[in-house]
């Protein structure tokens, strides 16, 4: 089995960041879209407390996560998790035909 280049870009990344409230959500998500490779970021709220925000970031493009994660830790925040990963041309989302069901089909199951 041939081994990949260790520079193989990643699609797509869904991280679970913690940040305190500045830079606030439009910015924070300006400037990570402004990083080499990216060419798309969404930034969900998941939780506020006094200091600081919980957020579901998902960026996508031809991503170097090394560099998102320093960017990120400049900015004061920590990444606490890798919840998704996508490599290569195709989504195995795509491969397989599965897509995530909306609440209305979820609730008629």
């Amino acid at each position: 089995m041939a081994k990949k280049s260790s520079h193989t870009k990643i699609g797509r990344l869904v991280l679970d960041v913690l940040k305190p409230h500045d830079p606030g959500l439009p910015e924070f998500a300006t400037r990570l879209s402004s990083l080499e490779g990216v060419k798309g970021v969404t930034v969900t709220l998941i939780e506020i407390d006094r200091e600081t925000d919980t957020l579901k970031v998902t960026v996508e493009g031809e991503l170097d996560y090394s560099k998102i994660r320093s960017a990120i830790e400049e900015w004061g925040g920590v990444i606490h998790s890798v919840d998704e990963v996508s490599v290569g041309s195709l989504s195995t989302e795509a491969q397989s035909g599965h897509r995530p069901r909306t609440c209305e089909e979820a609730l008629t199951k």
